[in-house]
């Protein structure tokens, strides 16, 4: 029992835990202060659990130097993260020198850069000390062991290039990237051998700067300068790599998990994936993948257009991983870091997305099918179509025709004239079926003069896909496989000719036959009032007949006059005969009216009278 503790396995890659931790607290946008911060709060959590803290107050305790049975990958961690804090910090102010604001300073921050520096290759050095002591108890693996010592080189050799020690700094960049492409090799993983080809793009450039100020010819051939250090001076910097690289496959493949990514093609040459998070997420899309292919042999539609949810998932996430490491490249002015003639983190990212727009525009043409599949549609059977199926139908093309449009934006698609025809033909043919679709809206409508002009639009869209895919030659390479999700026969486009001339007849005919062929029918036709019409019949007098009589209503003003003559003759007789009998009864009923008697004269009124001329 005394003996498990030395006896236990240290699970320690260096490595991958430098990228996590980079990649998740600022330096993928070159934040080193937020770097160092994290750093420094990581090492007094480890500290406080390894109880290793240095006392309190002012009191420092110095610790024992640790025993080889009682490191553990705690302290291991300790000390990486130690290494990261202080060479955080010597970055940080390096950038704070070269800021013109601190040019008195400048000396003394350089110089309180390169003590820091110092001391970050100094907790690199140690971490190597434990890890050699680890592997030869039989503690530590192969592969962790030759990661720690690549985290070492590399770092001393960035130092010693900051002291202009170009030669030194040549070679233990040189060793570090041979050791790295040896361990992508022999790597079991798909996610590790990302891991070491995403460190080694990141030494390249450095050694090619190396190699130029040392003067050079072939500065630009790394993998040259590479070979030729590595052959001299591998085995002095890192002690028997040769036969640690021997023992990988006993140390580094006993992995649990351990899962392979195929190989991504694009027009028969491999998409590098030289990112270990795209690798996460693509194995993810890989295995959505698997469960697709199965549900199609199953031929059940409704499992598959369920399986694409997860695959359609998983390409988003691999679309957002991509974008963002595609705008911290841009937010930080930089170049790609891969090697010269290499396809970059753009382009993965312009694959990730076709391949989304793939799926997606797959998903949808299989929802039209099942919904027209599942319903008898056509001309000749509208009674018997649902009036939800065709406006669901056409939603669908819409989305269809802007997954398409997105498509043609991407530049691996614009680099490719075959590819950009097929695209733009697959295009023009979804158009005229959406037209197609759209014209049998407007027909139980009886909006037959919509109906038609959306078919002619169908028929110009035919023309101009059959145009577009003369462009292709007879053997186009991207027509199998960058564009087997829309597969677009000869026999799909004379089908839907075909359908587009019934359509057209029998719209016609039932056109003909509902009104003639006029563009509107009387029932249908709203007569609205012009404006002022009320108020203007009080000044003038209309003559409706005459308006009526003018629009080609003669018959009906006819009709309307012998009613009104009519009605006339037969109101015109009772009506009279109670106006007689009326009359009489009310002379009968009248009581006669009394003479007025003759007034008696004398007085003022008749002597008045006589002079105005009264008698």
């Amino acid at each position: 029992m005394p003996n498990e503790p030395s006896k236990s396995v240290v699970v320690f890659a260096a490595l991958q835990l430098a990228n996590e931790q980079r990649s998740a607290y600022g330096l993928r946008y070159n934040d080193f202060v937020r770097y160092r911060k994290h750093c420094a709060n990581r090492t007094h959590r480890l500290r406080s659990t390894l109880k290793m803290t240095h006392g309190k107050g002012r009191e420092f305790k110095k610790h024992p130097p640790l025993s080889t049975d009682a490191i553990k990958d705690l302290h291991l961690q300790l000390l990486l993260l130690e290494s990261e804090r202080a060479w955080a910090h010597s970055q940080d102010l390096s950038l704070q020198a070269a800021q013109p604001s601190n040019a008195p300073h400048a000396a003394t921050l350089r110089h309180s850069s390169t003590g820091r520096f110092r001391r970050a290759v100094h907790w690199a050095t140690q971490l190597l000390s434990h890890s050699q002591a680890l592997h030869a108890a039989g503690r530590l693996s192969p592969e962790y062991l030759l990661q720690v010592f690549v985290y070492t080189l590399i770092l001393n050799g960035r130092f010693l290039r900051a002291r202009e020690d170009l030669e030194e700094a040549l070679a233990q960049l040189g060793v570090a990237r041979g050791v790295l492409d040896a361990l992508g090799e022999r790597a079991g993983t798909s996610r590790a051998r990302a891991l070491y080809v995403l460190f080694g793009d990141e030494v390249g450039p450095e050694i090619r700067y190396c190699a130029h100020e040392m003067g050079r010819e072939r500065a630009y051939d790394v993998d040259a300068i590479v070979v030729e250090v590595g052959r001299g001076r591998r085995e002095e910097l890192v002690p028997g790599c040769q036969k640690l690289l021997e023992g990988l496959g006993k140390g580094g493949e006993g992995e649990e998990g351990r899962k392979r990514l195929r190989e991504l093609e694009w027009e028969g040459a491999p998409v590098p994936v030289r990112n270990p998070e795209i690798v996460d997420v693509l194995l993810k899309v890989q295995e959505a993948e698997a469960r697709l292919d199965g549900e199609k042999k199953e031929k059940s539609s409704k499992k598959g257009v369920a399986a694409y949810d997860a695959i359609l998932l998983a390409l988003s996430d691999a679309e957002e991983v991509a974008r963002k490491l595609v705008e911290a490249q841009q937010l930080n002015g930089s170049t790609s870091s891969a090697p010269p003639g290499v396809r970059d983190i753009h382009f993965v990212h312009s694959y990730i997305v076709y391949q989304l727009l793939s799926r997606r525009i797959q998903r949808d043409l299989l929802l039209v099918s099942a919904l027209l599949s599942s319903s008898t549609h056509g001309p000749t059977a509208k009674e018997q179509v649902d009036s939800r199926l065709y406006p669901a139908v056409v939603k669908l093309l819409d989305t269809v025709l802007q997954s398409l449009d997105q498509m043609r934006t991407l530049s691996i698609v614009d680099d490719s004239p075959d590819l950009a025809a097929g695209v733009e033909g697959r295009t023009s043919f979804t158009k005229a079926r959406r037209c197609l679709y759209l014209a049998q809206c407007y027909a139980p409508v009886k909006r037959y003069a919509e109906a038609l002009a959306l078919l002619q639009h169908t028929s110009i869209y035919v023309r101009e896909t059959h145009a577009l895919l003369s462009l292709l030659p007879p053997s186009s390479s991207p027509s199998p496989s960058h564009l087997a999700f829309f597969p677009l026969p000869p026999s799909s486009i004379k089908d839907l000719e075909t359908s587009l001339a019934s359509s057209s007849l029998a719209l016609k005919r039932t056109w003909f036959a509902h009104n003639g062929g006029a563009p509107t029918s009387d029932k249908d036709r709203t007569f609205e009032k012009p404006l002022f019409f009320n108020i203007a019949l009080n000044y003038v007098e209309l003559d409706m007949e005459r308006l009526a009589v003018r629009a080609g209503k003669q018959a009906e003003v006819e009709k309307r006059v012998e009613k009104r003559v009519e009605k006339r003759e037969n109101v015109q007789q009772p009506v009279q005969q109670v106006k007689q009998v009326v009359k009489a009864r009310v002379e009968e009923a009248r009581p006669e009216t009394p003479e007025p008697a003759a007034p008696a004269r004398g007085g003022l009124s008749s002597l008045l009278g006589g002079w105005w001329g009264k008698s």
